[in-house]
Parts: structure tokens; sequence; C-alpha cells
């Protein structure tokens, strides 16, 4: 047996001794009014009520007890769930590295990733990273917080053979595949850049192997098409020089869309476009018609919650004096009501909904660009602010704290963020007729993105098309307008954690960096090792 709150057990006796006492004290005093008219109906008042004071300290007592937490005890809890089985492959090669998108090609893939997981929830979902070797990080499993962890660590210093071998991460992850449910349909989903090391003939063998055995692939590419270096940072993350092959020569590196092509023809793949936004939104629309298999989890809870019990308890107890000693159950019972009805009321309140609701935008954006700078209520509070804003036509504020929102792992609070912001541009193409087309592209794009997550939503297919019709023309024989891109404001940087003064937070921070430090020259040191043997890197 164990307590939620182990130092109620020792109070329960003493509140019990309190309540007997001042229900003794009041029929005391009951008495003594009694007496003041008459002896007779003093003996009666005296003859009433005797257990009061008992009845009064066991409910306080039970009470006591309930909220100390009682846990003892388990029981097997039965979970019915329909998951689709999928393998996410990610190359970690260090060609991925390139920074023609931004933060990089790796990072990018690690972020959409991230959020696949997160909107395939209950899906049965494996991991593979791959570069000159393929290796399984994860089996399959619906551990989403297991899987973001292993998708944080992706690094190219996670294998010791450099380049990419596409051919050996198609087996890996049809092996992985065929490990779980034959009921639902299999699903890898590779991001790469699509620069093998490897001959093209095994790649396709292996792709083709892939639509034999009815293995749904969906490859997304990563990087530009144009050749870009691959930087070499140091421990703190500054600009070294560039990856050089064994002759001395600066490495080129561009997303290969020919074998990308050509392994989607031979697996009868999708190929989801570098260029398209929100990646993880494409895949998990294409799987969500894919069939999912029934699967029963049986889960045992130990250590189950009894605080019911000395509740009810107390209860039956108070209920049945209630018969005896109406007055002074019925009084207690309506103080206990009273007191779950003011606690009910009591929330924490929110100024700035407060302020919404009274239509007082300005003062509703003051108040949750507080909350922001708090810390308090994650990418709601980022995008009740630019909401906020939006309707105060604060129209920075609004746009910083949309695009901020609009990174969300949560797919409806991603929707409206992109929805508003798509609002937003409408309103600054209006005023600013200079900018007009910029403002009208950007709109096009926040738009486009908000319908992959509701592809049927009416609102925003209506303000797509009313965007496109107000772009200008393209001038004829130039370039089409500027669109897509990687160019998202970066997220403000988080407020600083409460509770810790500033020199314990620099000590911490000092400690952390010289781990690192120790950690990234080792990594350099083998990574230097490996390219004196002449290995391919990238």
């Amino acid at each position: 047996m164990s307590f939620d709150v182990p130092q109620l057990l020792w109070l329960a006796p003493a509140f019990g001794l309190v309540g007997a006492l001042l229900a003794l004290w009041g029929r005391g005093a009951r008495v003594a009014h009694a007496r003041k008219w008459s002896e007779q109906l003093a003996e009666q008042a005296a003859r009433l009520g005797r257990s009061s004071p008992l009845v009064i300290g066991l409910v306080a007592v039970g009470a006591t007890l309930a909220l100390a937490g009682p846990r003892w005890g388990s029981r097997v809890v039965v979970a019915e769930t329909k998951g689709l089985n999928l393998v996410i492959a990610v190359d970690i090669s260090r060609s991925m590295l390139a920074e023609d998108v931004l933060p990089s090609r790796l990072e990018r893939s690690k972020r959409q990733a991230r959020r696949l997981v997160h909107d395939l929830g209950g899906d049965r979902i494996g991991l593979v990273a791959f570069a000159g070797q393929s290796f399984t990080l994860s089996p399959l499993t619906v551990d989403g917080g297991a899987l973001n962890l292993l998708i944080e660590a992706m690094d190219p210093e996670l294998t010791s053979a450099g380049g990419t071998g596409l051919a050996a991460a198609l087996e890996r992850g049809r092996e992985l595949l065929f490990a779980g449910d034959p009921v639902a349909d299999r699903v890898l989903v590779v991001f790469t850049d699509g620069e093998a090391h490897d001959s093209l003939a095994p790649i396709l063998e292996a792709a083709e192997r892939l639509r034999r055995e009815r293995v749904r692939l969906v490859l997304v590419a990563e990087g530009g098409i144009e050749p870009v270096p691959i930087p070499v940072r140091s421990l703190d993350g500054v600009l070294m020089g560039y990856q050089r092959d064994p002759m001395g020569e600066v490495v080129a590196t561009a997303r290969r869309d020919d074998i990308l092509t050509a392994v989607a023809d031979a697996a009868r793949a999708v190929l989801v476009a570098a260029q398209l936004a929100d990646q993880a939104g494409a895949v998990r629309d294409l799987v969500s018609a894919y069939k999912r298999s029934p699967q029963a989890t049986s889960t045992a809870a130990q250590d189950i919650s009894r605080a019911w019990i000395p509740l009810l308890l107390a209860t039956v107890i108070l209920l049945a004096h209630t018969f005896t000693r109406r007055s002074m159950a019925l009084i207690s019972l309506l103080l206990l009501l009273v007191g779950v009805r003011v606690a009910h009321a009591q929330g924490p309140r929110n100024l700035g909904d407060e302020a919404w609701a009274r239509g007082d935008y300005a003062e509703a954006a003051a108040h949750y660009l507080l909350q922001v700078r708090a810390g308090e209520g994650g990418d709601t509070t980022y995008y009740n602010l630019g909401t906020a804003a939006l309707a105060a036509n604060d129209t920075a504020l609004a746009r910083r704290a949309l695009e901020r929102a609009a990174e969300s792992l949560e797919p409806d609070l991603r929707f409206r963020a992109l929805y508003n912001l798509g609002l937003l541009q409408l309103h600054l193409a209006e005023q600013d007729s200079s900018q007009a087309a910029a403002h009208l592209e950007a709109a096009t794009r926040s738009y486009r993105e908000a319908l992959l997550l509701r592809p049927q939503d009416a609102a925003a297919k209506w303000n797509l098309e009313l965007t496109i019709r107000r772009l200008p023309p393209p001038p004829s024989g130039g370039q089409p307008p500027p669109g897509g891109g990687e160019g998202a404001a970066p997220p403000p940087e988080p407020p600083p954690p409460q509770g810790l003064s500033a020199a314990q937070a620099q000590q911490i921070l000092n400690s952390m960096a010289d781990e690192e430090r120790r950690t990234r020259a080792r990594q350099l040191g083998q990574r230097q090792r490996r390219e004196s043997r002449g290995h391919k890197e990238w």
C-alpha cells in the first residue's frame, strides 16, 4: 500500500479530534441556549445529538484519509486499437548536412518525421537510420515518446560507414515491416536526398521487390537541385570549412531526382516533393486510407487509487446520521456541496480570455504576450496571441506569433494558425499595395499548407481561390512569381526556466557545454581517421 500524500495520515486523527471538539462545543452551546428558556428544554437538548461529535470526527478522519490518496492492488486494462505498420527510414549521410534548406536537410527530415509520429498516434511505427550501413533504431511500436527521442538523436556520427546505401535501407525497412501484423498494410517512408553511392541496379531490384510484396513505398525528397558544399562545423557550430574528397577537392551535393524518380517508378511509389512545406501532412493524408488491423493491448495497472473507500465510508456514516440527527447531517451535506461548487468556480483565471470575451483585443494580446514570456500554455498561447494581435491590427506581433503556432505538432492548432496567417497576409496586401504580390504569394502558401491538413475545408478553399484571383498575372517571358521555399521565420527563443539563479543556470550550461565538447571532439577524431582511409563520407 502507498499514499499520494502520506503526511496527511498523521494529520487525520488531529482533524478528527478538531471536528469532534467543534461538534461537542456546538452541542454544549445549544444546551446552554436551551437552559435559558427552561431546565426541561435543556434536558431534552442534552439527550439529543450525543453521537454527533463522534460522527463528525469519523467523517473528518475518512475525508482526510481519502485526500491522502491510498493506493494498492492491480488490474489488467485491455485497450482495443487499429494500427498501421509503418517504418520511417531517415538518411543520415553527411550529404544531409547540406544547408540548401534551413536549417539543413537532416534537421528538416527529423522535424517532419517527428510530426509524422505525432500525427499517426496509435499506428505501429518502426525507425531505421541509414548511410553507408543501415540499422534498426526501433522495431514496430506505438510508443511515440521513445520514437521522438531516437529521431532527435540521429546524427551522421551514429554510423561508422560513410556514403549512402539506399538498397540496403529499402531491404532493412522491408524486413522490419514483415515482422509486424500481416493484416494491416505495410508502408515504408524514406527521407533522403537521393544521392546514393551504390549502383542503381540493386536499388531498383530492392524497389521492385517491395512492389511484388505489396509494400507501399513513400519517398520524401530533401534538398535542392543546385550543387552546394557540405559544411564542416566546429564543436560550437562555427563553420570551419567544407567536406573534401580524398583528393582534397570540395564535395558538392545536390538532390538526385533521377534516382528518386527511377526508384518511385520501380516500386510504384509516391514521391513527396522537396518544395512542399508540410511533407508530414502529405504523408499522413496518403496513408489515411490504408488498411489498419485491430489489436488488443493488455497492460497491468499497478497501485490502483482507493481513495473512494474511506470517502464512501464517511458518506455512509453521514447519511446514516441523517435519520437520527438530521439538522447536523443536512448542514454538513450543504457545506460539502457548497465547498465543491466553490472549488469548481475558483479555477485559474485567464485574463487574456476575459479581455477577448469583452472585445478588448489589444488588452487580450498584452495578457497573452505575458503568458508567452512566462512559458505558459505552449503553442496554444502563441496562437491566442497571434489571433488577438490580428484582431487588434498589430500585424508584426500577429505574424511572429502565428508563424510560431504554425510549427505546432497538433494538426488542428496548426491548421487554424495557417488559416489566420493567410488572413493576415490578405490584410497586408490590402494595406500595402506596393508589396501586395508578395503578401498574396505568402497567403497562397499558407492556405495550401492548411488544406493539406483539412482538404475539405470550404472556408480555406474559398480564401485560396480568392487569393489566387487577386494575384497579378506573371510577366510574359519572365520568371515565375516566388513561392514555396523554407523561408519561415524562426520561432522566438523560449523564456528562461524559472526557479534558478543566474549563477546556477550558468553553471549548468557550462557543464553541459563541456560534455558536448568532449563528445564532439571524440566524434571528430573518429571522422578524421575514417577520412584518412579514403572512405566516402557524404
